[in-house]
């Protein structure tokens, strides 16, 4: 699928033509190449979805535009274009992500009176969640007089529609983005840059996600009934690296791609497994994220500028909806009231004591975080509390105690990728690159991700980036 960096074509067919094409267009026409070539890159992946692309920036640039021009004149008529234009955006949203799960819990209603409905027949459009947040962000901060309508169709689409950010992020604002849209440079420096970034994200995708992909797929197989107590804690970690690798190894790679672009697009995470609480893990994981239900949830609700039990509330709606945005199921709305709760119990209750240690907050997040995973990566309930079982052996009578050997094979067959994951999930790796990456060595060390990256595309089975579902 050619929407996946990580692939043979995309690296050696799309993105080498699309460089040529765009470096020799003339600047002032760029974004017209741009858009041409995004939209190229998204019908390959999502076949006639992007009409609806296509068309959601049609109707969300005329009534931005509507919406502004009457907000002196007839207020309530600007407001009603604003409001019919977050209608549509969200219910765009909830029509292809959420249809199914809004029938299957009325069925499992209707199953006493022994009727049913029918599912509807859709497929989730890729990067419908990402997408939609962005133009609902400018469709509000147009309303609130924070930015400008864009000044053609063709600056609103190249914001809604540029390919490196276009299926997983990072979300921007298009007040972060116009001048950028309007005016950039491309450069040998700029070039190289995004050739770091994009490498270094490969690797991490390639040589650290998918190989733990590989660990948390062999548990799944096996059965959550027949692992035991070591193998469960030790597919939470797996599953853990997988997710944080594979979404930062995208966001790196979608990074590096728009400086070769002439693009700065912002940072989406900072090394949150080092954190010293939940509140600080959430401040370093998909940052961008946060800063939008931040902005235009949390904020607009009363944020911290009002009661304990409204705080309280706007809290408990962020968490709501962070959990329903990544994906369908009730096992997402449990994973975003966790941590709502574990939330709620830092700021209330511990919050404070955590802040006086030095190494019990980081062994907190460190045991912690895998568990909230496992509420976000299995999706049946009843599985999980399996897990769970598994996980702390006197929640139950079955829990298998005393057999290790899993874990032991586990181990052997993985010990010289966790390793590794342990480390590049802390600041050390980094730090050391950016003190040397002039020198010779690191270059030699760039080529040799990028050889072992392409080696592992060919031999192992190509592994779509996880976020692409949600």
């Amino acid at each position: 699928m050619l929407v996946v960096f990580s692939t043979i074509e995309f690296l050696f067919q799309f993105l080498p033509l699309f460089l040529l094409g765009y470096y020799v267009t003339p600047p002032k026409y760029r974004n017209i190449t741009l858009i041409v070539g995004s939209l190229i890159f998204y019908s390959i992946g999502s076949g006639w979805y992007v009409l609806l692309l296509i068309f959601s920036a049609m109707v969300n640039y005329w009534l931005s535009w509507m919406a502004y021009g009457l907000k002196l004149k007839a207020p309530q008529r600007a407001k009603r274009f604003f409001l019919a234009g977050l209608i549509f955006d969200f219910g765009m949203l909830v029509v292809f992500k959420y249809t199914n799960f809004m029938i299957g819990n009325c069925n499992a209603l209707l199953s006493l009176f022994h009727v049913s409905i029918p599912e509807a027949n859709l497929i989730m459009p890729l990067g419908i969640s990402f997408y939609t947040f962005q133009i609902t962000s400018y469709l509000i901060d147009v309303y609130t007089d924070k930015v400008k309508p864009a000044r053609s169709l063709l600056e609103l689409g190249t914001y809604m529609c540029m390919f490196p950010q276009l299926i997983s992020g990072p979300i921007t604002t298009y007040e972060e983005m116009l001048p950028q849209i309007r005016q950039r440079s491309v450069d040998a420096r700029r070039l190289e840059e995004g050739l770091e970034s994009f490498v270094l994200g490969l690797g991490a995708k390639t040589l650290l996600a998918d190989p733990m992909s590989g660990l948390w797929n062999n548990l799944t197989v096996i059965g959550f009934e027949s692992i035991s107590t070591p193998y469960a804690w030790l597919g939470a970690f797996a599953y853990s690296f997988e997710i944080y690798f594979d979404f930062a190894g995208y966001s790196m790679m979608a990074i590096g791609v728009g400086k070769m672009l002439g693009f700065e697009l912002p940072q989406n995470f900072n090394f949150p497994y080092i954190s010293g609480s939940v509140t600080e893990f959430w401040r370093r994981w998909h940052i961008t994220l946060g800063r939008w239900f931040r902005n235009y949830i949390y904020i607009p609700l009363g944020g911290n500028r009002c009661s304990w039990a409204l705080q309280t509330r706007n809290m408990l709606a962020v968490w709501a909806f962070t959990g329903l945005w990544h994906g369908a199921s009730w096992n997402f709305v449990l994973w975003g009231l966790t941590f709502f709760a574990l939330q709620y119990l830092e700021k209330n209750l511990y919050g404070k004591f955590l802040e006086r240690t030095h190494i019990l907050k980081h062994v907190y997040i460190i045991l912690l975080i895998p568990l909230t995973w496992m509420v976000f990566a299995i999706t049946d309930l009843h599985d999980l509390g399996v897990y769970f079982s598994r996980l702390f052996p006197f929640m139950a009578e079955d829990a298998i105690k005393g057999n290790t050997r899993d874990v032991m094979l586990a181990l052997e067959n993985y010990w010289k990728i966790l390793l590794p994951c342990f480390l590049f999930a802390t600041p050390i790796p980094m730090q050391y690159y950016k003190k040397y990456r002039r020198s010779g060595f690191y270059l030699i060390v760039l080529i040799l991700i990028f050889i072992f990256s392409i080696r592992a595309m060919m031999t192992s089975e190509n592994n779509p980036f996880l976020y692409f579902q949600f």
